[in-house]
Protein backbone atom coordinates (compact mmCIF):
# COMPACT_ATOMS: atom_id res chain seq x y z
CA UNK A 1 0.00 0.00 0.00
CA UNK A 2 1.67 3.36 -0.97
CA UNK A 3 1.69 6.09 1.38
CA UNK A 4 0.11 9.29 0.65
CA UNK A 5 2.12 12.67 1.28
CA UNK A 6 0.10 15.56 2.53
CA UNK A 7 1.64 18.59 1.58
CA UNK A 8 0.13 22.41 3.37
CA UNK A 9 0.27 25.10 1.15
CA UNK A 10 1.62 28.28 2.18
CA UNK A 11 1.44 30.53 -0.67
CA UNK A 12 5.52 30.42 -1.56
CA UNK A 13 5.22 27.50 -4.55
CA UNK A 14 3.03 29.01 -7.05
CA UNK A 15 3.13 27.31 -10.39
CA UNK A 16 2.57 29.41 -13.47
CA UNK A 17 -1.44 28.68 -13.78
CA UNK A 18 -2.38 29.85 -10.79
CA UNK A 19 -0.13 32.91 -10.70
CA UNK A 20 -2.50 33.32 -14.07
CA UNK A 21 -5.42 33.11 -11.44
CA UNK A 22 -4.39 35.16 -9.44
CA UNK A 23 -3.27 38.25 -11.70
CA UNK A 24 -6.28 37.80 -13.92
CA UNK A 25 -8.69 41.27 -12.82
CA UNK A 26 -12.20 40.18 -11.89
CA UNK A 27 -15.03 40.61 -13.77
CA UNK A 28 -17.13 42.86 -11.30
CA UNK A 29 -20.41 43.40 -13.92
CA UNK A 30 -22.20 40.58 -16.36
CA UNK A 31 -24.87 41.45 -19.13
CA UNK A 32 -27.64 39.45 -19.02
CA UNK A 33 -31.21 39.67 -20.36
CA UNK A 34 -33.83 40.38 -18.18
CA UNK A 35 -35.92 37.02 -19.21
CA UNK A 36 -32.66 34.97 -17.84
CA UNK A 37 -32.73 37.10 -14.28
CA UNK A 38 -36.50 37.06 -13.89
CA UNK A 39 -37.66 33.37 -13.60
CA UNK A 40 -34.78 32.68 -11.18
CA UNK A 41 -35.45 35.58 -8.78
CA UNK A 42 -39.25 34.62 -8.75
CA UNK A 43 -38.22 31.43 -7.27
CA UNK A 44 -35.41 32.81 -5.05
CA UNK A 45 -38.23 35.54 -3.67
CA UNK A 46 -41.38 32.50 -4.14
CA UNK A 47 -39.06 30.20 -2.06
CA UNK A 48 -37.89 33.30 0.53
CA UNK A 49 -34.12 32.11 -0.73
CA UNK A 50 -32.02 33.65 2.58
CA UNK A 51 -28.81 34.85 0.02
CA UNK A 52 -31.18 37.68 -1.52
CA UNK A 53 -30.56 39.26 1.44
CA UNK A 54 -27.04 39.73 0.43
CA UNK A 55 -28.10 41.37 -2.29
CA UNK A 56 -30.44 43.65 -1.08
CA UNK A 57 -28.63 46.89 -1.40
CA UNK A 58 -26.53 46.41 -4.78
CA UNK A 59 -27.86 48.74 -7.44
CA UNK A 60 -28.81 47.43 -10.86
CA UNK A 61 -28.75 49.39 -14.44
CA UNK A 62 -31.81 49.68 -16.08
CA UNK A 63 -33.18 51.24 -19.43
CA UNK A 64 -35.36 54.34 -18.65
CA UNK A 65 -38.12 52.78 -20.75
CA UNK A 66 -38.48 49.62 -18.15
CA UNK A 67 -38.16 51.97 -15.53
CA UNK A 68 -41.07 54.25 -16.81
CA UNK A 69 -42.70 51.26 -16.66
CA UNK A 70 -42.30 49.81 -13.32
CA UNK A 71 -42.99 52.79 -11.88
CA UNK A 72 -46.26 53.22 -13.37
CA UNK A 73 -47.03 49.47 -12.45
CA UNK A 74 -46.23 50.70 -8.67
CA UNK A 75 -48.42 53.67 -8.85
CA UNK A 76 -51.63 51.24 -10.37
CA UNK A 77 -50.90 48.58 -8.00
CA UNK A 78 -51.28 50.37 -4.76
CA UNK A 79 -54.03 49.08 -2.98
CA UNK A 80 -56.92 51.78 -3.83
CA UNK A 81 -56.24 53.21 -6.54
Amino acid sequence: MALRKLRVYNGEDLDQSALKLRSAPAASTVRVSLGEVLPLLTDAVASSRTWLSDFADDEVEISSDLHEVLQAYRHFRRPGA
